[in-house]
């Protein structure tokens, strides 16, 4: 039998297990978009059954479109989250440059201090995150959120980074310098390109927690004029009554804009994940 006969078996076996992964995980969201076009009743009744046409209902949307300013809501989930993201990339890329290129005293206590963001949650600082924002004027602003998001993302994004960097060849870096080219060039026209996959892992693993964070939006921008997508469903959830069709709704139309930057994302991913993994 032949090496490519005998591997066969195991490229089925792995792709087998790869769609199984698949739709588990996708399980849950394809459940959610389901019951979101059903009536109340029928999403106790028959959860796991696609809409007919005595269930179809689009009261949750009606719902969702009616009361509170779900585009608003949207419109300031997207501007965090892709702001975050841009200050995180830029600023997480610069300082594992740094690491990985220069060598000075306090390099290596300065990389232990940023990856002690991975392990301390930023939660923790909630009070006098609070109290720095009342001081700066902050305080019901997207400004706020960002400046989090980005601290935040930032420990990650160093950590991964400055591995993937320090795998980037001298010789071509040495080059461009002899060639004239100052640091800023080369980080930006010759690192920056070869780490791309990377740089869309540490976009991907930052993008979900902020798209769907309750806790910083409750604290920092509670006010009509600044919630998100995830605190502006907490509108239908009541301590006695909650409007499922809404939620459920609010939910399937939150997912869309992740799965869009998942899918643009993707294929870098895949890429950075399975990086080094085969020789």
């Amino acid at each position: 039998m032949s090496r490519a006969t005998a591997s066969l078996p195991r490229s089925v076996a792995a792709h087998a297990i790869l769609i199984l992964y698949t739709i588990i995980a996708l399980f849950p969201v394809v459940l959610i978009i389901v019951n979101s076009f059903k009536s109340r009743a029928a999403i106790f009744r028959t959860p796991l059954m696609p809409p007919t046409g005595t269930t179809f209902d689009l009261v949750g949307y009606a719902t969702v479109v009616n009361q509170g300013d779900f585009l608003l809501y949207f419109q300031n989930s997207i501007v965090v989250t892709v702001a975050s993201l841009f200050f995180v990339l830029l600023f997480g890329a610069m300082a594992a440059f740094a690491l990985s290129e220069y060598r000075f005293r306090g390099n290596t206590l300065m990389g232990l201090y940023l990856a002690l963001g991975i392990m301390i949650p930023i939660r923790l600082g909630t009070v006098a995150i609070l109290q720095m924002m009342v001081a700066g004027g902050l305080v019901n602003t997207l400004t706020a959120l960002i400046l989090v998001y980005t601290a935040q993302g930032l420990p990650l994004a160093v950590f991964i980074l400055s591995e993937f960097m320090r795998g980037v060849s001298d010789d071509l870096k040495n080059a461009g310098r002899i060639d004239g080219l100052s640091e800023y060039t080369i980080f930006f026209r010759l690192v920056l390109p070869l780490v791309r996959p990377s740089m869309a892992t540490v976009a991907v693993f930052t993008m979900i927690p902020i798209w769907n964070d309750l806790w910083f939006p409750l604290i920092l921008a509670p006010s009509e004029s600044t919630k998100t997508v995830t605190l502006g469903a907490q509108l239908f959830l009541g301590q006695f009554v909650t409007n499922w069709n809404a939620v459920l709704a609010a939910l399937s139309l939150a997912i869309l804009p992740v799965l869009v930057l998942y899918v643009i994302f993707s294929r870098q991913l895949i890429r950075g994940i399975t990086s080094g993994a085969v020789k």
